[in-house]
């Protein structure tokens, strides 16, 4: 049996936080706050259909297991709040599925936890990357504030995704 992940307070964030490994006995909650934070994407992008919409419990519980995959997430009185998944390929790290429940937005949690899970990957990851839509402009400029930058534009039907990388310990 694993033991339990140690909590890890979140330097610089304005609350008492703390960031903690996520399981594939986790998977439950990270479903439901991820389509809770979706939503107001595929609004955004009139794409009903994006893919952390439709990705079923299985799916996430076989992410939450895999070797490659490092999940990061933050609760607050025990319930999961925010929520980050880290994919390791070679020396870049791939940043997927960054969700701050709808209510808790705008607190800096997501913020929070991006630099936790970058300060947590090992020594020889060098590169940093992530997509967005290109209508989801509060990321746009979150992931320009913490030090990201355009790469290039892919076709997703009716709006681009916008592909993101930056060198890492990266900072604007």
């Amino acid at each position: 049996m694993l033991d339990a992940p140690r909590p890890q307070e979140l330097r610089g964030h304005r609350t008492r936080t703390r960031a903690v490994r996520l399981r594939p006995a986790d998977a439950g909650e990270v479903l439901t706050l991820q389509r809770a934070a979706y939503v107001p994407e595929a609004r955004a992008h009139d794409d009903i259909d994006l893919p952390p919409l439709t990705e079923q419990l299985a799916e996430i519980r076989e992410q939450l297991a895999d070797r490659s995959v490092t999940a990061w997430g933050i609760r607050d009185d025990g319930r999961l709040v925010a929520a980050v998944r880290i994919t390791r390929s070679g020396s870049t790290a791939v940043v997927s599925r960054l969700v701050v429940a709808p209510d808790r937005q705008g607190e800096g949690l997501g913020s929070g936890l991006l630099r936790h899970a970058e300060e947590q990957l090992d020594d020889d990851v060098s590169v940093i990357e992530l997509f967005t839509g290109e209508h989801s402009v509060t990321n746009l400029r979150l992931y320009d504030r913490l030090g990201f930058r355009e790469t290039h534009r892919t076709d997703a039907g009716t709006y681009a995704l916008v592909h993101m990388a930056k060198p890492r310990g990266a900072v604007r």
